[in-house]
């Protein structure tokens, strides 16, 4: 199994939960989660290509050539970038969909 195959699996779970998370929200605070969801995901990409391509160029790990596409940035194969993506879909997807304070009719505030 490739890293694309393996990684389409993840980011199609991802999807789907940062679909229906954005689904839940209403109005501007869905336009704020979403710009605070790019803003992250820029960041963690730009930090994930720093990092990645420095343990690269250490040797602390490789890759198999047949098992990446081989397009890189840098030294980092692209598929080592669809962790971030998914990773800024999951977990806050995951939070609003699991938040219990909007459901319950609380002001928010926990005791």
């Amino acid at each position: 199994m490739s890293y694309w195959a393996l990684n389409a699996v993840f980011l199609i779970a991802a999807l789907a939960v940062g679909t229906a998370a954005a689904i839940r929200l209403k109005g501007r605070t869905r336009k704020v989660a979403l710009a605070a969801a790019g803003w992250a995901a820029a960041v963690v990409l730009v930090l994930t290509a720093v990092f990645d391509n420095l343990m690269i160029a250490f040797g602390l790990f490789t890759y198999a050539p047949g098992m990446i596409s081989g397009a890189k940035v840098g030294l980092a194969p692209l598929e080592d970038f669809a962790y971030p993506v998914a990773a800024v879909l999951l977990l806050p997807g995951l939070w609003i969909l699991l938040d219990r304070t909007s459901k319950a009719g609380t002001s928010g505030r926990r005791p």
